[in-house]
């Protein structure tokens, strides 16, 4: 089966906290062919993992990277890797993916009240302007 997965899920199966749920979480994954990581769903995970269960930056990108490597996921990986890029830097991965996902939508600048996106972004080489 082909499945494409809620964040919930996700998150169930990473964190175990939940035993009924995770179990499931996990049965369901066994038994896919194909596991879809869709954007929204990776940046909802980070944002749970990070604010919710307060998990560093640096175990997360281990966790996605890890993901990322499995055999039967499929996903956009230059955006999720745009993503981690940020997470790794001290960012968001959202501001990441959003900022990729721009890019290849056409747009030529990232465009934010959030200074240290901008900031970090600019460091990476990419045309960003805050907002003031």
């Amino acid at each position: 089966m082909k499945i494409s997965i809620d964040s919930n899920v996700l998150v169930r199966f990473l964190t175990n906290d939940d035993k009924r749920q995770s179990e499931a979480a996990r049965a369901e994954l066994a038994g896919a062919d194909m596991i879809v990581l869709a954007l929204p769903t990776l940046c909802e995970v980070v944002w749970v993992l990070s604010r919710g269960y307060k998990i560093p930056s640096a175990e997360i990108s281990g966790i996605l990277r890890r993901l990322m490597n499995s055999v039967n996921m499929v996903l956009n990986r230059p955006a999720a890797e745009a993503g981690l890029a940020m997470l790794e830097a001290g960012g968001d991965f959202a501001d990441g993916v959003i900022a990729y996902d721009g890019r290849w939508l056409g747009a030529e600048t990232f465009v934010s009240f959030d200074k240290r996106a901008v900031k970090l972004l600019e460091e990476q080489g990419e045309v960003a302007r805050l907002l003031a």
